[in-house]
């Protein structure tokens, strides 16, 4: 297989037998994750808050959700596929590796220099091979798509639909363990776990606000969507650097765009606070990404009060010295 299947969610949204089809693979393999109320987090919020927790996964992310369902199409659509290729920050990458090495396929995931040791580790634990490259993400992304070409395998993007439909399996978990949300706050990295909540929010008729989150200090989603075309931002640098993307995938672009309420933009020291607040209310731990969502609920804290709302934990993967800086604020 030379090309990932293409399918446009603006004209082909998934339907909910589809999604459910793809959350019974990703179950075969995984136990659903618990969406728990805090009361110490109601009390901080002023509101009843529900945290869906996707740092319970073995991973420690949403993402290996997606890479399960997307790694068994490719293989099941191209059964002498011999490889891939994918670049990361971290939990992408974790996702690859687990599924590849689940189906006897070779993984090699890219990284930017200075990426977080511990997830590098973690990543070559799940048999990856391990290449740094570059400054930042979307480095990391050129060079694997040059190394797909020169050593044969299958450049895996960040963003696709198969992706979307693996990851929407903990949205159809949350929307079924918990009744009549208003709204559900997750971070946009390329975009497939926000991605995931549209398509089963849509797929199920409801009419919960979906509010996408990104860093202040990389913020090429949140420009996009005010300005309604893709912006690249010239730097990306944040603790949380599962959102730290400079160019928005087109397509994800697109899709969030329509199915988006808002984003909303927080900075690093309220991702800061967001972590110590999850350790001290909930004695859970969470990377920059997965506390980011927190963060921008306290910022609407007025505007919120009193409404149901949910948070998605995506990410518990922070790595020793940036939780030493978050404790020590």
């Amino acid at each position: 297989m030379n090309v990932l299947p293409v399918r446009d969610l603006l004209d082909a949204p998934f339907t909910r037998a589809e999604l459910e089809r793809a959350a019974a693979a990703v179950h075969d393999v995984l136990a659903p994750t618990p969406a728990i109320a805090w009361p110490l987090l109601a009390e901080r919020c002023g509101c009843e808050v529900f945290v869906k927790h996707e740092n319970h996964l073995p991973t420690g992310a949403f993402k290996v959700r997606g890479g399960l369902w997307l790694m068994q199409q490719l293989v099941a659509a191209d059964p002498a596929l011999p490889g891939v290729v994918a670049a990361t920050r971290g939990n992408h990458g974790q996702s690859v590796a687990l599924a590849a090495a689940r189906l006897g396929r070779r993984a090699v995931i890219v990284v930017p220099r200075g990426n977080n040791p511990e997830k590098n580790r973690a990543m070559r634990a799940y048999g990856a091979e391990l290449v740094e490259h570059g400054e930042d993400f979307d480095a990391a992304l050129a060079h694997a798509q040059a190394l797909a070409e020169t050593r044969g395998l299958l450049a895996l993007p960040s963003f696709h639909p198969l992706l979307v439909q693996g990851v929407a399996s903990y949205a159809l978990e949350l929307f079924g363990a918990v009744r009549d949300i208003d709204a559900v706050y997750a971070p946009i990295g390329l975009g497939s776990g926000v991605a995931g909540l549209i398509a089963a929010r849509d797929a199920l008729g409801l009419a919960t606000e979906i509010v996408g989150v990104v860093s202040a200090h990389a913020d090429a989603y949140a420009q996009s969507f005010e300005q309604g075309r893709v912006v690249t931002t010239a730097r990306a640098e944040t603790i949380a650097d599962g959102m730290a993307v400079r160019t928005p995938a087109p397509a994800a672009f697109a899709y969030l765009r329509r199915g988006l309420a808002r984003i909303v933009r927080v900075d690093d020291d309220s991702v800061r606070a967001a972590m110590r607040h999850y350790l001290s209310d909930t004695h859970n731990l969470a990377e920059g990404a997965g506390a980011a969502p927190l963060a921008a609920l306290l910022a609407e804290r007025d505007a919120m009060r009193g409404r149901r709302v949910a948070l998605v934990l995506s990410g518990g993967n922070v790595d020793r010295a940036t939780l030493r800086d978050a404790l020590a604020a």
